[in-house]
């Protein structure tokens, strides 16, 4: 079975609806960075990512109720690998990393993008980790052109679309990247063991070892030479990073 024939080529339309998708999930990332500071709840930085997001017109967060996740936004810090659910008692404190996830559904299209903040004075190792995830990010997207490909999910007219991709040496089912396909590439980075579990939320994943955990992601065009990415930020530059 060609596995390429379930992957979406997204069309000229469908792009230009993903990127104003992708453009307010870029932008409620800069709009809450102004808000990182010890003793903020994750619910109040929720709260205000909520507020931005649906004052853009016909915007809406895509992970709330998304199979009953019950915030706007996903929180991960510290040891939380992914899926963190914001909440009052959870406050940040200084030393602490942090990534914000964000994916917006606007006019049926979905955008989806993440980053790392820190609180305060981080630790060394910290810092080197949230280097690390984000220039593994980048160094991936250098390589995006029209050929195989391997890791995040597709995206566009539905949150999560073929493919699935993992975030490891694995076998990529012989998919061939095309332009017009459009996923995501978010790496998951350990300081420690790749072991994980779930918190019984159902949702927070955490490291099993206890040390930190950083994930950035970007959604990604495939172009004619290359690739495009939809949710880059006016200050980011992947050149300097990678």
């Amino acid at each position: 079975m060609d596995v390429n024939m379930f992957i979406d080529i997204k069309s000229s339309y469908d792009i230009f609806k993903i990127q104003q998708s992708c453009t307010v999930a870029a932008n409620t990332l800069k709009k809450i960075s102004k808000h990182i500071e010890a003793g903020i709840s994750t619910e109040e930085l929720d709260l205000i990512c909520h507020k931005y997001i649906i004052s853009n017109r016909n915007s809406f967060p895509a992970a709330l109720g998304y199979c009953g996740f019950p915030k706007s936004v996903c929180i991960s810090i510290n040891d939380v690998v992914c899926h963190g659910i914001p909440s009052k008692e959870t406050k940040l404190k200084s030393g602490d990393i942090l990534n914000i996830d964000i994916a917006i559904i606007k006019d049926g299209y979905y955008g989806d993008t993440s980053k790392m903040f820190y609180v305060g004075k981080t630790s060394i190792s910290g810092l080197n980790l949230c280097k690390t995830a984000k220039k593994s990010l980048y160094l991936a997207i250098e390589i995006v052109r029209p050929v195989r490909e391997y890791c995040g999910h597709g995206i566009g007219k539905n949150f999560h679309e073929s493919p699935q991709i993992l975030h490891y040496d694995a076998y990529d089912q012989e998919i061939i990247l095309k332009p017009g396909m459009v996923f995501t590439i978010e790496p998951m980075i350990n300081a420690g063991s790749r072991h994980v579990y779930t918190m019984p939320d159902g949702w927070t994943v955490k490291t099993k070892d206890g040390k930190l955990s950083a994930q950035y992601e970007h959604t990604v065009l495939v172009t004619q030479k290359g690739s495009k990415v939809m949710t880059m930020s006016s200050y980011e530059n992947v050149k300097n990073i990678v």
